[in-house]
């Protein structure tokens, strides 16, 4: 899949899928939502704004009120590509989504996600 089709992607579809990624492995949304918000600075009725309005990746993340600057440390392999490494600033924040979400899948607590 080309980065293209990627950014072009709606959100609203994305997101049930990370929600369903991460409660087969019995996390919540609520730790989803949590997560979301840390690395884009977006509340909850922010968020489910940008759902309601059917925004794609691009957007959602080009108008996240804030990436949290702790986004940074987010490193390791998801998709088969070294997140730390990825030069395309818009496909890393998807990918950094990505990693937290697998991370929050694979038990990780919390804290340890957030970067606190």
């Amino acid at each position: 899949m080309t980065n293209e089709r990627v950014y072009r992607m709606a959100f609203s579809r994305v997101y049930p899928l990370l929600v369903q990624k991460a409660e087969r492995k019995g996390r919540t949304k609520l730790e989803v939502d949590a997560v979301i918000c840390w690395l884009t600075g977006y509340d909850d009725s922010g968020s489910q704004a940008q759902i309601v309005k059917n925004i794609d990746y691009e957007t959602f993340f080009s108008e996240a009120p804030q990436i949290n600057p702790n986004a940074a440390k987010i490193s390791g392999v998801i998709c088969g590509h070294r997140v730390e490494e990825i030069e395309d600033p818009l496909m890393q924040k998807i990918r950094w989504l990505d990693k937290l979400v697998d991370e929050l899948a694979k038990g990780k607590p919390m804290e340890k996600i957030l970067r606190c």
